[in-house]
């Protein structure tokens, strides 16, 4: 049941003095719903740990004293430097004589590979499904991370040939999950379960940063090998439990209750399902709420990119404290993303179903929490001064606001667009990713050889004022309404219209061709 308002079709329950119409909550409590987020949950979790346990395995891979030692710049605006807290003891050295320059090849090779396939599943997840790709990406991940070990000893070639295949294969983890949760989930349960899912990522990094440094020191097979081979092992089994016991949708899915089934298929205007029309892209270029997501998600890889990998630079350089002493406090900032992000969604979901926002409202209200937050963060942490204490704060608190995001403009894409959910995400990711290369590159120019507070605090006030910016212009041109061009009303008379101009098109052939003929009639 559908209406028109101001040229767009919009859910019934969405329109003003008709909310009494919107579905009934299901009341079966835990239903197969949340099994598919919980699987989606633990694949994002899986996906961030693969990305990220390189970097602590490259740590123990290396022969640090074998390689030539280049003195690092130090700031001594906050006194000299005191060897007993910045200097860490390297207890154990691997065999590979890997200079900086070639580690960070290796590290970059994955996220190559990753980036290259965004668009593509995106694309192909729409027309063929989406469970099949993610199930078989992330296997391909998982198994060729079973192979860096062996990579490592063959050459760096081949590891860094292993670590794009590994990034290939984890192309189609937020695209596919993005359009998953179109499939599944009703409108009034996206918040918070659109934030469990990607929270995943925070909650992989949390179990990937310590695990790892656990497995590189205590591990078998010589240390650092461990950590592929645990990792591997439980993606691959993660991947086999998700291609058997999750489905496409609810359609088709022979688990599910049937009253379960009825909520969500009627929670669900034109479900995103393989069989929708074509892809409207000269519409979705030209929708303000799309470029809205665009720079909101933009903004948030290049502040978070800021967040993530320069405030620990600008501990040790400045105050000449190393973040990474402290396992806890490196797992800290992403331990307060992850919960806050869960409270965060259950309060937006409050807010829609209490009738008193519509979700635009939510959404604008919680992304501005999610990315006016850090860049507070940012402003201040760039006028702490000599207080590391401070600092680390500081981090915790706008990374942990940071969480906002998960139920703005991440889980916008499903509000506007769900039957192209997922080809939206796959082009805001693949771009904003590529926009958060850009931040250890503008604050790498900003520091070189000067790493004083001054030249800090202008990598902190252009992060900061990206986040303003990219949040202000979603503020301004967001939406949380359906948009027009993805219309399940009007597809029967698309299709009719399309199938007007073939026959038109083929009665001019005929006209020139009586060969034709019979076949245009």
């Amino acid at each position: 049941m559908v209406s028109r308002t101001r040229g767009a079709h919009v859910l019934v329950w969405e329109q003003p003095g008709l909310e009494d119409q919107r579905p009934k909550a299901y009341s079966g409590g835990l239903g197969t719903r949340h099994w598919v987020t919980f699987m989606l949950f633990l694949g994002m979790a899986n996906a961030y740990i693969m990305r990220t346990n390189m970097s602590v395995a490259i740590v123990a891979m290396v022969n640090h004293t074998a390689l030539p030692v280049d003195k690092e710049a130090i700031d001594t605006e906050c006194g000299n430097v005191d060897p007993n807290k910045t200097s860490v003891a390297s207890t154990q050295d691997g065999s590979f004589v890997w200079s900086s320059t070639l580690q960070g090849y290796i590290l970059s090779s994955f996220f190559y590979g990753y980036v290259l396939t965004q668009i593509p599943f995106g694309i192909l997840s729409k027309r063929f499904g989406a469970r099949l790709f993610l199930g078989v990406g992330m296997l391909i991940n998982s198994v060729f991370g079973l192979l860096v070990p062996v990579a490592a000893e063959a050459g760096v070639g081949w590891l860094i040939l292993v670590r794009f295949i590994q990034g290939l294969g984890e192309g189609p983890i937020v695209p596919c999950s993005h359009a998953m949760l179109a499939k599944w989930i009703p409108p009034n349960e996206r918040s918070r379960m659109g934030a469990a899912v990607y929270a995943g990522a925070q909650f992989g990094t949390v179990i990937s940063m310590p695990l790892s440094g656990l497995l590189s020191a205590y591990g078998f097979a010589g240390g650092w090998p461990s950590i592929f081979y645990v990792f591997g092992l439980i993606g691959t089994v993660w991947c086999v439990a998700f291609l058997l016991l999750v489905s496409e949708d609810p359609e088709v899915c022979p688990r599910i209750k049937e009253a379960e089934k009825k909520y969500i298929l009627s929670s669900l205007w034109g479900a995103a399902g393989s069989s929708s029309p074509p892809i409207p892209w000269s519409k979705i270029l030209t929708s303000m709420p799309f470029w809205a997501i665009m720079l909101a998600h933009m903004g948030q890889n290049y502040g978070y990119e800021t967040l993530m990998t320069e405030l620990p630079t600008f501990m040790r350089q400045v105050l000449h404290f190393s973040i990474k002493d402290n396992g806890f406090v490196s797992a800290l900032p992403y331990l307060c993303m992850w919960l806050f992000s869960m409270f965060i969604s259950v309060v937006a979901d409050w807010m829609l179903s209490s009738g008193r926002f519509n979700h635009t409202q939510v959404r604008k209200i919680i992304n501005s929490i999610g990315e006016y937050g850090p860049a507070i963060g940012l402003f201040i942490a760039a006028n702490t001064g000599c207080d590391p204490a401070a600092t680390v704060a500081i981090l915790a608190v706008g990374v942990g606001l940071n969480g906002g995001i998960y139920s703005g403009f991440k889980v916008n894409h499903l509000d506007i667009s769900p039957r192209f959910a997922g080809i939206l995400m796959a082009f805001t990711n693949c771009l904003a990713n590529l926009t958060g290369l850009l931040a250890p590159i503008v604050a790498g120019y900003i520091i070189e050889g000067r790493p004083t507070q001054a030249q800090w605090r202008i990598v902190f006030y252009i992060a900061g004022g990206v986040y303003i910016f990219c949040a202000s212009f979603y503020n301004i041109f967001g939406s949380g309404r359906r948009q027009e061009w993805d219309n399940p009303a009007e597809d029967e008379a698309l299709a009719k219209k399309a199938a007007a101009k073939k026959v038109e098109k083929m009665e001019k052939k005929a006209a020139k061709n009586p060969n034709v003929a019979e076949t245009a009639h």
